[in-house]
């Protein structure tokens, strides 16, 4: 399958926004590895707003900052929402009060706990009709999620937004899945306007853990969150250079070619 990716946006440890990533990921900036306040979507109604939790406030940032890059209307797209762990906080907080005598599970809780519920505030904030899918691989949850979305924008002639995210799970459900740092990504993935970088990959069914980002701090990020399995592909997309990588994808992976 092949597309154009008009659209890019990235959140993570130092990597805040497309325009900083992309001159960590050239080299003509130092990578400092900080955390930032996540930012607060500023087209959701007061009401919708408050009731955010902090992977919902990720997933939308990388949404609406993807739709910015293309310079296309959010609520004109269908979009892919991919994750891995989903909401654990949420979750987190749900077993408490499961768990905890006396306690009562939050109405709002539980309506951030679904998988879609980024996918919902991003089409109720955008006033969009359109389809709007959330999907988890584990471990390989970007490349199923770009799987998904390549295959619908191909199918249907039309882009498709897709948005990858995750985030620590504390708790006992932590212990178990380590996930460090906030990290999204959005694509906007055009198979027909012949704009931005070209895209082709096909599926490899051999199982395969994918490449990592050289740098060592940017491969310990990867190594530790879902959604920075894209690094790689962000270093060829930020660098413009035609290259490959192979990205994990389930029981298979996805061998991606870049040619700018």
């Amino acid at each position: 399958m092949r597309v154009c990716v008009t659209g890019i946006s990235v959140w993570g440890p130092g990597l805040e926004g497309w325009a900083r990533a992309r001159a960590v990921l050239r080299g003509e900036e130092p990578h400092e590895e900080t955390e930032r306040p996540l930012p607060v979507p500023p087209f959701l109604a007061p009401n919708e707003r408050r009731r955010t939790s902090a992977v919902v406030r990720l997933a939308l940032e990388i949404a609406r900052e993807a739709c910015a890059q293309a310079q296309c209307d959010g609520a004109t797209l269908s979009a892919v929402f991919s994750s891995s762990n989903g909401d654990g906080a949420v979750l987190d907080s749900i077993l408490h009060a499961l768990c905890t005598p006396g306690e009562d599970v939050s109405p709002t809780q539980f309506h951030n706990s679904v998988h879609n519920a980024p996918a919902g505030y991003w089409t109720i904030g955008q006033n969009s009709i359109q389809p709007a899918t959330a999907i988890g691989l584990y471990d390989g949850s970007f490349g199923g999620g770009l799987l998904k979305a390549t295959a619908e924008a191909v199918v249907e002639g039309k882009p498709v937004l897709l948005c990858v995210y995750d985030r620590p799970v504390p708790g006992p459900i932590g212990t178990v899945r380590h996930t460090q740092h906030n990290f999204g990504v959005g694509l906007v993935l055009d198979p027909v306007s012949g704009k931005g970088t070209n895209l082709e990959f096909h599926f490899d069914p051999r199982p395969c853990a994918g490449d990592w980002p050289r740098d060592p701090a940017l491969r310990r990020i990867a190594e530790h969150n879902p959604a920075a399995r894209s690094l790689p592909l962000l270093t060829l997309l930020a660098q413009g250079v035609p290259g490959s990588v192979r990205v994990d994808c389930g029981a298979g992976h996805l061998v991606l070619s870049v040619q700018p």
